[in-house]
């Protein structure tokens, strides 16, 4: 135990938690302002003002928002389980935290360069819906439950038609690692594109799914007011109801980053000539964020029989028929020679 405190390894321990803050720092800051443009997109589209008292414009609405969080009473359910009650949304925002040390911002710039980081990613976001069941099955209230129920069966639906949009994905370009992916898209912009073509369907079958995995509008059954008086959270207050928020929010902003790493050549520059790098990354998040937000403004929520349906009826024969489709380009090495050299690790 006294060896493994050398100078050697605890600069690589305080190396590990710097790359760590360097990246959940900056994000919980872009979250508040992330919720501010959504709702200013809202107003916007209401014709109506949105935040525009705290601060400049309202930019300091979100974090007047957050303070009003942390100092309100805790309120806990009489018959609540209250170490399961205040273990759930820990867990909601642990598991949309963790799964970003293995997003790259930029060519090298990642915590852990993880060979199977895709499956490190779904693994970690189908871990999240853990927590939305136990806060509704701790609150021992029948609403919280039944949001909770709903939240499992959504979540599980679409996570198998992410899956196989993502095995497409994998197929094509031979490689789990996201550095890869994006590599394998460098020049395929193109109308002909090996890459761009085949896949370009599927990101709006991604996206349909995202909005679903995240519990957004227009598929935001396990939090229906108008049913379920706001689903699980509705016996939350103060700080946990803060972290299920983050958690959700972040898991959006996660979302964001996949459609742009997986589809749009994340840190790669569309316009030739230009210089790759973040900030190409970045703005492509921001521009899925966007739409994340008018779609919540301009589309009415789902019936439950609606969104079951879409999953299984419409979305797993399209994207089961896409893996098969790219697997015989795959096969007859119809993609350009790119799935051949990312396959030996060329």
């Amino acid at each position: 135990m006294v060896e493994f405190f050398t100078t050697t390894n605890l600069g690589i321990v305080l190396l590990i938690i710097g790359q760590c803050l360097l990246v959940l720092v900056p994000l919980l800051v872009a979250l508040a302002f992330l919720m501010y443009a959504d709702r200013k997109v809202w107003a916007a589209v209401q014709m109506r003002r949105g935040p525009n008292v705290v601060g400049p414009f309202g930019l300091l609405q979100s974090f007047a928002d957050f303070l009003k969080y942390i100092v309100k009473e805790i309120v806990v359910p009489a018959g609540a389980d209250k170490f399961v009650f205040f273990l759930a949304p820990m867990i909601t925002f642990v598991m949309a935290v963790i799964a970003w040390v293995v997003i790259p911002w930029n060519d090298g710039w990642v915590i852990a360069d993880l060979n199977v980081a895709i499956l490190y990613v779904m693994a970690v976001s189908s871990l999240e819906v853990y927590g939305v069941i136990m806060g509704g099955w701790a609150s021992n209230s029948k609403y919280p439950f039944l949001g909770s129920l709903r939240s499992a069966a959504q979540m599980i639906s679409y996570e198998v038609s992410l899956g196989l949009i993502i095995i497409g994905i994998i197929i094509s370009t031979g490689s789990l690692n996201f550095g890869d992916i994006v590599a394998a898209q460098d020049g395929s912009f193109g109308i002909f594109s090996w890459y761009w073509l085949p896949h370009f369907p599927m990101m709006f079958l991604f996206f349909i799914s995202a909005l679903a995995e995240t519990n957004r509008p227009p598929f935001d059954l396990p939090e229906a007011e108008s049913e379920l008086v706001a689903g699980y959270q509705v016996e939350y207050s103060s700080t946990p109801f803060l972290l299920f928020m983050i958690g959700e929010l972040m898991a959006v902003v996660l979302m964001c980053a996949l459609v742009s790493l997986l589809f749009l050549g994340g840190w790669l520059s569309p316009i030739p000539g230009l210089p790759d790098g973040i900030l190409w990354l970045i703005g492509k998040m921001l521009f899925a964020f966007f739409i994340f937000a008018m779609i919540k403004a301009i589309t009415p929520r789902y019936r439950y029989d609606q969104l079951m349906r879409l999953g299984w009826k419409v979305f797993l024969p399209m994207s089961l028929f896409w893996v098969v489709l790219v697997s015989f380009l795959a096969k007859f090495e119809l993609f350009g020679g790119a799935y051949a050299r990312w396959a030996v690790g060329g």
